[in-house]
């Protein structure tokens, strides 16, 4: 019977994982959603911060048992390295080396890390995080595309009656996000596709955390130096530069079990086996051959992000009657951050970024903050939508715990903000047009109409009852009043609930 390669088992695995993440982002259903939320829930980083003590056993328990298996199969990023990799194949095989570990970067970036988790300074934490790095290139840069086709097979749709698809609105959400997930993409794909797996070895935080265990793994990959050639396609093939088939050792803490060099050996030297049951070592032991050289390496990269000017807003037109302008963002003194995150200060320490909550949001109201202290976290706003009472799924699919699990129930009841009135910007005070709007809509009836003398004039305007208001955004998105409303919404930087 053929010996089944751990490469083909690990490829499987990491298959559907990495499926499941990309269906989780593209919404394709939220059904399909709520099925699959556990591909961001095993996800390390995410678990470490929710305090999901089960899935970081789990975790440590497969790093002693199996090595880092994670990094190949459960974790997204690498998972797309590993692709970019398969397109430098492409060009030139064989293209690895051995490299020592670069301790110095490698340690130096995890405390780095660790020192910004304990005191919640989320801008590092954001753009280290490798699950979360990865969802937002998917939000940015994939979830357009796909919305795209969407809507392609929709008008085709709509031609024939059909209508399995619908259209959906593509937007930016922000363009600091889309030029960081554009330029994380980037620099990935140039370091795959010419060294594997190098982001993972020397800079990712979470795959440094599991090599402390995973040294100690009780399968691994051994050379039976009594069948090996010294034909050196091991390490070749080896996309961690952890195999030196000089000394036939292989470092543990940066092999992630990928199978590769298994498969590539045509010797049968290589096998993932039982850490006890050493291979046969007749053949001398060379020298450990320990490079000393300080090789250059980058060490770091400044990353300006910058808001660029947006192209001017598309013109929307009114039953062909009239030019309407889009609306535009308030200049807000407190973000509202969304139902279930409890204040800011908990959103700021528990939230990786990672986009999950913004791409499941079916009214367009999160977007990622541009705060540079609170840099791509999800911030609501209310241009083309509004946050509907009856929807609690950015708390269903977080994975963090800084958006905590609520229901509808609970959600009528919890204030994220308060409504204030712009007085020049009210139509009945602008023009001497009634309106009423807001109050009309307000779902907490936290605004009622009153008269008032403005300007020689006995206009009915909106009065805002405080304590009642939840800070939905109802009333903003709904005024008549373009381009700023003439009511908008202030965050509460702590939640309060009624």
């Amino acid at each position: 019977m053929k010996k089944v390669k751990i490469r083909n088992i690990r490829i499987v695995l990491a298959v559907i994982c990495f499926a499941a993440v990309n269906l989780l982002f593209v919404g394709t259903s939220w059904w399909l959603v709520q099925k699959i939320a556990w591909a961001a829930k095993i996800q390390f980083l995410p678990a470490l911060m929710a305090l999901n003590f089960g899935v970081l056993a789990c975790l440590v328990a497969a790093a002693l048992v199996f090595g880092r298996i994670y990094c190949s199969v459960v974790c997204p990023l690498g998972v797309m390295q590993d692709i970019f990799g398969w397109f430098g194949k492409k060009s030139k095989k064989n293209r690895y080396s051995h490299s020592d570990e670069k301790k110095w970067l490698r340690y130096g970036v995890w405390i780095v890390f660790a020192v910004c988790i304990v005191i919640g300074f989320a801008p590092v934490t954001t753009i280290l995080a490798p699950y979360s790095a990865y969802g937002r290139i998917v939000n940015s840069l994939f979830r357009p595309l796909y919305d795209l086709v969407n809507n392609g097979l929709a008008a085709i749709e709509s031609n024939y009656n059909s209508y399995m698809f619908s259209e959906v609105e593509i937007w930016m959400r922000s363009v600091g996000t889309f030029v960081v997930a554009l330029l994380t993409f980037a620099l990935l794909f140039v370091l795959a596709w010419r060294n594997g797996r190098t982001y993972c070895n020397t800079i990712c935080p979470v795959g440094t955390t599991l090599s402390f265990f995973s040294r100690f793994s009780l399968f691994r990959m051994q050379i039976d130096k009594s069948k090996c050639k010294n034909c050196s396609l091991c390490e070749k093939n080896c996309k961690t530069s952890a195999i030196d088939y000089k000394s036939g050792k292989i470092d543990y803490s940066r092999c992630i079990v990928c199978g590769d060099c298994e498969s590539k050996c045509k010797h049968d030297a290589l096998h993932y086996a039982p850490a006890w049951k050493k291979a046969d070592t007749k053949v001398e032991d060379k020298k450990d051959n320990i490079d000393t050289g300080k090789r250059a390496f980058l060490a770091g990269s400044a990353l300006v992000v910058s808001e660029v000017a947006l192209s001017q807003a598309k013109i929307k037109v009114d039953g062909g009657l009239a030019v309407i302008e889009d609306k535009q963002a308030p200049e807000r003194q407190t973000e509202i951050t969304p139902p279930g995150s409890v204040s800011a200060n908990n959103m700021s320490r528990h939230c990786t970024a990672c986009q999950l909550c913004v791409s499941v949001c079916p009214n367009n109201v999160l977007r990622p903050s541009k705060d540079p202290m609170h840099f791509m976290q999800p911030v609501m706003s209310f241009e083309r939508g509004y946050c509907r009472p009856e929807c609690t799924r950015c708390s269903e699919v977080c994975p963090t715990g800084a958006i905590k699990r609520i229901t509808r129930e609970d959600k009528t009841a919890i204030h994220v903000g308060h409504a204030v009135w712009i007085e020049a910007n009210c139509i009945p005070v602008s023009n001497g047009d009634s309106c009423g709007s807001c109050a009309a809509h307000c779902p907490a009836w936290a605004i009622h109409m009153v008269e008032r003398e403005i300007n020689g004039r006995t206009v009915s305007v909106p009065a805002i009852d405080p304590e009642r208001c939840i800070g939905c955004g109802k009333c903003e998105n709904l005024c008549p009043a373009r381009p700023f409303s003439a009511i908008y919404v202030e965050g509460n930087s702590m939640h309060h609930i009624d």
